[in-house]
This record gives C-alpha cells, structure tokens and sequence, in this order.
C-alpha cells in the first residue's frame, strides 16, 4: 500500500505573524518524500506576510529514514533567506533519532514541541 501525502497545512490558523507550522504525515519514507517537498515548497510561496519561521512538526511523525533527512535538507535549501527553519520531534522518537545519526541535527534546530520551537523564533536561541 502506497502512503499518499496529505496536504500540509498550517496546524493552527493563528500561527504567530512571519512564521508557518506545517505537520508532517506518520511515515515519510522514499513513498511519499518526493510528493511532500512541492507541498511544503507552495505553503511557503504563499505566506505573503514575510515568512521569517517555519516550522516543521514531525510530532506525530512515527516512521523516517533517509529520504526524511533529504526532505528536511531540501526544504532548508529552498527557503527564501532570511527564513529560519526548525523541526519537532519528540526526543525519545525515531525522527529524533534518525536526524542525529544523519548529522542533520547539527544545522537545523530541534525542538521539543511547537511552543519550544516558537519560541526560539523569538529570541536568540537556535
């Protein structure tokens, strides 16, 4: 059975002005990795507020491998400059895991949950 990506879209209609939190689906695995990067690529292009943060919330994310580690170096490649990029994952999860292994960690900021991520955006911290 072929996972087919859902459309991503903001979790909450009030994200903060400048900054975008877009779910990932349960798996990203190489079914469905290529189908996510256009979509999250038109969620950005069309933030007319000045898109300073996204955010991307693997949460509920239970399954990745390495074509997650390329969607997420993709995405952070096509960002407008200027915007930040950081993901959720839970610490004990295999998102989390996989991106520490992949060395991806050490360039894209992750945080806990979205309220940690968001916060960041806020201040100093990366």
């Amino acid at each position: 059975m072929t996972f087919r990506p859902q459309p991503c879209e903001p979790c909450e209609p009030c994200d903060p002005p400048g900054c975008a939190v877009l779910a990932m689906p349960s798996e990203i695995d190489f079914c469905n990795a290529s189908g996510l990067l256009p979509l999250i690529t038109t969620a950005v292009q069309q933030r007319s507020d000045g898109l300073r943060l996204l955010v991307l919330d693997l949460s509920g994310t239970r399954f990745m491998d390495s074509q997650g580690v390329r969607l997420i170096a993709a995405v952070r490649c096509r960002l407008p400059g200027g915007t930040l990029l950081r993901v959720v994952a839970a610490p004990k999860s295999v998102p989390s895991r996989v991106l520490e292994l992949s060395g991806l960690r050490r360039d894209v900021p992750v945080h806990d949950n979205v309220a940690e991520a968001l916060r960041a955006e806020s201040g100093t911290a990366a």
